[in-house]
């Protein structure tokens, strides 16, 4: 999805999807997803060449009509955004955990390209909306001092908007807490796995 990537996030499902047809008939992307997500929001996810997606990005706001929840547009998006975004999930052994909570999708998407870009730290994992009310959070792990500034560049990214939750460095996660955080995080789901052993 390089260069460029954009997130559309509405309040209201029959206008997201007004705005993803808009978007997609208005530049040439190489990439549209588009759905719904707890509670009841629509996502449009777009990538391309950064004209094509800022044009779209245009055309989505144009039909938005006060539905806008939020918003990002990353024109030199991190490759590890992006697999993260797709699902991907890396381990890491480093020292420290942070933590960003968001209110909303497009949020924590910002917070973890600024985090990641701006520190030598691994992208562990950034969880979206669906089973979390709407909600993200992104989990950085590596050196002490590099989490702190990984946190601190994702949450000065979207200090404007005012979507932070919550945040956290963890200096030493205990292993237990590790092994949790590398397994499926939903509690209904641990405790499924636990009941099988």
């Amino acid at each position: 999805m390089q260069p460029a990537i954009a997130l559309l996030e509405f309040e209201s499902i029959a206008r997201g999807i007004e705005a993803g047809d808009a978007m997609i008939k208005r530049a040439p992307l190489d990439v549209i997803r588009a759905g719904t997500v707890h509670p009841g929001k629509y996502l449009v996810l777009v990538g391309g060449l950064t004209a094509d997606v800022e044009e779209a990005l245009v055309a989505g706001r144009e039909v938005a009509d006060g539905s806008l929840v939020d918003v990002v547009f990353l024109p030199d998006v991190h490759p590890d955004v992006v697999a993260s975004v797709g699902g991907a999930r890396r381990e890491d052994d480093g020292e420290a955990l942070g933590v960003i909570e968001t209110r909303t999708v497009a949020a924590v998407i910002d917070a973890a390209d600024a985090g990641v870009k701006e520190a030598d730290v691994t992208l562990r994992e950034l969880r979206l909306a669906d089973g979390l009310g709407g909600k993200g959070y992104v989990l950085f792990g590596g050196r002490v001092a590099e989490v702190e500034a990984a946190v601190e560049h994702g949450l000065a990214r979207i200090a404007a908007t005012a979507h932070e939750v919550a945040h956290v460095v963890i200096p030493r996660l205990h292993g237990e807490m590790q092994e949790n955080l590398g397994a499926d995080a939903r509690f209904g789901e641990r405790i499924r796995g636990a009941e099988k052993r």
